[in-house]
């Protein structure tokens, strides 16, 4: 540790004292240690003081954000169809205008086509989109789900027929195709 010239100055003069007053220089570097000792303690419980407060700060401030972002997450859950919903009420009023006008049937086929353009148009907004397998296409277990084999020529393991669409979300599967599958003549 570098002692400062005010502090050497300090120190000669407290040495002559002791001297004038007849005590021992052994004595004097005690009295200047242990002044020393409790500066450091002093300023040491100060910078503990003060990390403390930081700590607390800090720990705030992420309980805080857990918080707003578990609200954020409640949020989005809650409202996440939203969009969708909206999209799906046109649809809605599509049926019921088909419904309540039954005089011909007619006016029910452009009703139930309009109500199919609608719910399209929603599905493609939202990226929902169709897994239609053509015959001869190989069965995919990730995107296909086999309801039945036949004996057929096609190659084993290939879609004989679609028994159902299947969906996809944004190319998560919402629900897979249903297909009857070829296997191997006995």
């Amino acid at each position: 540790m570098q002692h400062e010239p005010n502090k050497e100055m300090q120190e000669d003069q407290l040495l002559e004292q002791t001297s004038e007053q007849g005590m021992e220089p052994v004595e004097h570097e005690e009295a200047v240690a242990a002044e020393s000792l409790e500066a450091q303690v002093a300023a040491l419980e100060a910078k503990v003081a003060e990390l403390q407060s930081a700590l607390l700060y800090t720990r705030a401030e992420g309980e805080n954000i857990r918080r707003r972002a578990q609200e954020d997450v409640a949020a989005a859950h809650k409202y996440s169809v939203g969009k969708f919903a909206t999209e799906l009420l046109v649809v809605k009023d599509c049926l019921e205008m088909a419904l309540k006008d039954n005089s011909s049937i007619e006016n029910i086929k452009m009703g139930v086509e309009m109500t199919l353009r609608n719910l399209t148009g929603a599905f493609e907004k939202f990226q929902v989109k169709d897994i239609d397998p053509q015959v001869g296409d190989k069965l995919d277990p990730n995107r296909h789900q086999a309801m039945n084999a036949v004996e057929s020529e096609q190659e084993p393991n290939t879609v004989v027929s679609v028994m159902q669409k299947g969906y996809v979300l944004a190319e998560r599967v919402l629900r897979p195709a249903m297909v009857v599958v070829a296997k191997a003549k006995e």
